[in-house]
């Protein structure tokens, strides 16, 4: 069935409308908002959106979906436009994109979008997407909030952090969307009551992407802090985070490229400890060289997870890291082998390929991380956890089962510790 076009006549009854250049494009799109709303909803063009916003007609409206194409982008003004017009009305924006350049999103988020899902719809996608928008958010505790200044949780210095870091075996094992997927489950692991505190630190100084794959800037103060660990406090390390969703407090790489040895063993002890006081879990991605104080996080990690793949380069790169760690009779046995991209369920001769590999190299490989497929590098250039573009994602779904049986394990250890 076709969609119906709003006009100045419609039912009150319309409560969204999707906006696009072809609606007809959207055939998942079509079927879903059905699925969703049956009649109650329309199609307009990018023009008529924008003067449909002003009208009376559009007091009912809870929100629209915007389905963009890379042959949208000449237009993405018009689209800001629209955006902004929905805004200003309170109507919610649903951004659903196939092919769009990341920097045009990472616009149309910033300019207003409050939800993205990727074009063709994963399943479920847009009813989720639609009942997240229409939620009521909760209101705010009192206290005034300067706006230009990033939100993070205060700091206590009584807590007992648990300190989780991610170190890739060789380039593109996916340690990164590992070490940053992981901590966004983390502050999202507890369905009732309250969330964890969560920190993720990117101690990649140099190449370090946390900033882009969860779309936040990098700050100056990451610069500053780094330059005089000595005389830093509680209050200047917060200061120096920004926040991904008022959830996830991150410490990114700072803008420019600086030298790996900038900070030393005692100045990354600091950091972690800070972190740690501060933080129910701190979770660090590491650069996949060693440095002098990658010593440091291996002894202060409560688990340290080794991301491989199923290559030569891994294999070697893994027994250079155990011979050296050995003969310097430092705690290679604390590592935990976490295989990305590991074969399916069915696939006998791959893992038979995996349990040959552990032997040979003397390892145990205690986390088989499945394929995301296209989801995963695109989740990475929108600038959002999968859990927030792709939640049906067999990686993301691997990750959050990670996460929910770390923080069992701490809570039940903290049970009974008290």
């Amino acid at each position: 069935m076709n969609s119906i076009a709003i006009t100045p006549l419609a039912s009150p009854a319309l409560v969204a409308c999707t906006v696009s250049r072809d609606i007809q494009h959207f055939d998942f799109l079509i079927e879903d908002m059905e699925a969703a709303l049956g009649e109650r909803w329309g199609d307009l063009g990018f023009a008529d959106a924008a003067t449909f916003m002003v009208q009376p007609d559009a007091a009912t409206m809870e929100f629209i979906a915007i389905a963009l194409t890379h042959e949208d982008e000449s237009s993405i003004d018009d689209v800001v436009g629209v955006i902004a017009k929905a805004k200003a009305a309170g109507i919610k924006v649903i951004l659903i994109a196939e092919d769009l350049g990341p920097a045009i999103l990472h616009r149309l988020l910033r300019e207003g979008g409050d939800e993205f899902v990727p074009y063709p719809l994963p399943e479920n996608a847009l009813a989720e997407a639609i009942e997240r928008v229409m939620t009521p958010e909760p209101e705010a505790d009192g206290g005034d909030i300067n706006p230009e200044t990033p939100r993070a949780s205060a700091p206590n210095g009584q807590r007992e952090g648990v300190l989780i870091a991610a170190h890739g075996m060789a380039g593109g094992t996916g340690c990164t969307t590992f070490a940053v997927n992981l901590a966004w489950e983390l502050a999202n692991v507890n369905k009732k009551g309250d969330q964890p505190r969560v920190c993720l630190i990117d101690l990649d100084l140099q190449f370090g992407t946390t900033s882009t794959y969860l779309d936040l800037p990098r700050r100056e103060a990451v610069f500053e802090l780094l330059s005089d660990v000595a005389n830093m406090d509680a209050t200047s390390f917060m200061q120096a985070l920004s926040t991904y969703d008022g959830r996830l407090n991150v410490l990114t790489a700072p803008s420019d490229m600086i030298p790996l040895d900038l900070i030393g063993p005692d100045e990354v002890a600091a950091i972690l400890e800070i972190a740690r006081t501060n933080f129910d879990y701190v979770v660090i991605d590491m650069p996949s060289v060693m440095v002098e104080w990658s010593q440091t996080v291996l002894e202060t990690a409560h688990v340290y997870f080794a991301l491989l793949e199923m290559d030569m380069r891994c294999a070697q790169n893994i027994l250079r890291l155990k011979r050296t760690l050995q003969s310097e009779d430092l705690p290679f046995e604390k590592l935990r082998f976490a295989m990305n991209r590991a074969p399916g369920l069915t696939d006998l001769t791959g893992k038979a390929r995996i349990k040959r590999l552990a032997e040979s190299l003397g390892i145990s490989v205690e986390l088989m991380m499945p394929q995301g497929g296209k989801q995963v590098p695109q989740a990475c250039d929108y600038g959002t956890p999968l859990a927030v573009s792709a939640r049906k994602n067999p990686l993301r779904r691997e990750i959050e089962k990670l996460a929910g049986s770390i923080h069992q394990v701490n809570y039940a250890d903290t049970s009974v510790s008290g």
